[in-house]
């Protein structure tokens, strides 16, 4: 099976929104075995969408479409199918109901124009959407598929998995399984060294992938079940993990913040943050994890020199050894103040360089049992110098905690 996805929006074109549908449709397929060939970007505009799904049409097997579903003048997917197929679209009663339905569970007036997203044509279902007045269409016809989804990612998740997914599950003549392992330590060309030898071979495939919480090696393997698959994905993971070792710090879905606040609860510690540059960053992102409400204690944000001051802080030497102490001062002073058992200090120093910053970022670690002072040089612009601290200190937290 040959598959095509055609994104419709012209805020796609014009760069106001980001197309996240179809990275995430385009995994979902390969998990599948099913063959992606082409994806393209197509604005509002009935003649162009129907230029696309002809042509789409003479090369694929399955053609997915995002966007276009709503009620305005210029939600136009629904019709431009119909007309590509060369069929009537009318209202269905049942699909107006639902739509009808779903205003009054929230004691909303139903504007005349969603009426629109009952439409239907005879040669297509209804993909019923739970989160949006938008339903999709299932369509069938002389051995291809259409499948045609609302835009907003959100809607689109629960369509897919209980829909979408298991109708092409049934169709597809393999299965296709990856594992992720997620490296911090390393760099990208080093990962690329110790995969080199798995790197021509056809199946499993090892792809090296750099992200922001480190270096990712993408293993994938195809086969006509779930247990040959599973059986190929193993042995190849063991394989990496015998020459990455230690430089491995999770795989698949798993987060930074997820492990480190897992160890955290297994070896029943508490946590507690001071930040200046970053904002409240890091203690966000910690609130994100899973339990955090048993492991951190929380955070104070520093950033007005006079607090600093106050609070026996040296913000106007805020560089060299005088900045890891102060962000040493800082890991101490929350862990003492919220009464956790670990503290962490992050203060910055930065210089312009030609439109950029070259930041010396200062992560400290206050275990009420001797600290330790790290220093991180980053190069780029400040939203990237936040991210960026914020990983260094979870990483360090994570070594440390590994450590114990």
């Amino acid at each position: 099976m040959k598959a095509e996805i055609i994104s419709v929006g012209t805020e796609l074109l014009l760069g106001e929104i980001t197309d996240t549908n179809t990275p995430f449709i385009a995994r979902q397929l390969a998990m599948l075995g099913i063959d992606l060939y082409y994806t393209s970007i197509v604005g509002d505009n009935c003649e162009r969408l129907l230029d696309a799904l002809r042509q789409a049409w003479q090369r694929s097997d399955l053609i997915i479409t995002t966007g276009g579903l709503g009620p305005t003048q210029d939600d136009i997917t629904r019709e431009v199918i119909a007309e590509s197929l060369g069929e009537t679209i009318a209202i269905d009663p049942g699909l107006k109901q639902y739509i009808t339905d779903f205003f009054a569970r929230r004691g909303l007036e139903m504007p005349e124009n969603n009426i629109k997203q009952a439409a239907i044509i005879p040669s297509a279902t209804a993909i019923m959407n739970p989160l949006g007045t938008a339903p999709g269409w299932w369509v069938e016809k002389d051995g291809h598929i259409i499948a045609a989804l609302p835009g907003p990612p959100g809607e689109i998740l629960p369509m897919w998995e209980k829909e979408v997914f298991p109708r092409l599950e049934k169709r597809s003549d393999g299965i296709i399984l990856s594992r992720t392992i997620k490296i911090w330590g390393l760099s990208e060309a080093k990962v690329d060294e110790l995969a080199a030898p798995f790197l021509s071979v056809p199946n499993p495939t090892v792809a090296t992938y750099a992200k922001t919480d480190g270096i990712h090696l993408r293993i994938t393997a195809k086969a006509p079940d779930k247990r040959t698959a599973g059986k190929m994905l193993a042995e190849r993971e063991s394989d990496r993990r015998a020459v990455l070792g230690d430089y491995i710090w999770g795989v698949d879905e798993e987060t930074l913040e997820n492990v480190v606040g897992q160890s955290l609860v297994s070896q029943g510690l508490t946590l507690a943050v001071a930040e200046s540059f970053t904002g409240g960053l890091l203690a966000y992102t910690l609130v994100m994890a899973p339990e955090s409400s048993s492991f951190f204690k929380g955070g104070i944000i520093i950033t007005a020199d006079d607090i600093k001051t106050a609070w026996g802080l040296k913000p106007e030497l805020s560089s060299g050894r005088v900045g890891a102490e102060t962000a040493a001062k800082m890991a101490s002073l929350v862990r003492a103040r919220l009464e956790a058992d670990i503290g962490i200090g992050i203060e910055l120093y930065t210089e312009p360089d030609g439109g950029t910053n070259i930041g010396r970022v200062f992560v400290a670690i206050d275990t009420g049992q001797g600290g330790q002072s790290l220093v991180q040089n980053y190069s780029g612009r400040p939203r990237q110098l936040v991210r960026r601290a914020v990983q260094h200190a979870l990483f360090d937290l994570r070594n440390l905690l590994t450590s114990r």
